[in-house]
């Protein structure tokens, strides 16, 4: 039971950030090379909901 909650803990923490990451970098590569298209923008919006680039960090002190 806790080694599932790890796993899905470790996915969350590692696998989506890296997806949201190769998106962005995809859609500013395409961007570049064609320029803007409906498809870019649709990379550019599925980053920013898995990972918004302008996230608010919580602070603790």
């Amino acid at each position: 039971m806790i080694q599932k909650r790890i796993a899905q803990w470790a996915v969350m923490a590692v696998a989506v950030p890296l997806a949201a990451a190769g998106a962005r970098r995809l859609s500013h590569t395409l961007e570049a090379r064609r320029g803007p298209s409906g498809a870019t923008r649709l990379l550019t919006r599925g980053a920013d909901l898995m990972r918004p680039q302008k996230a608010k960090r919580r602070r603790f002190f």
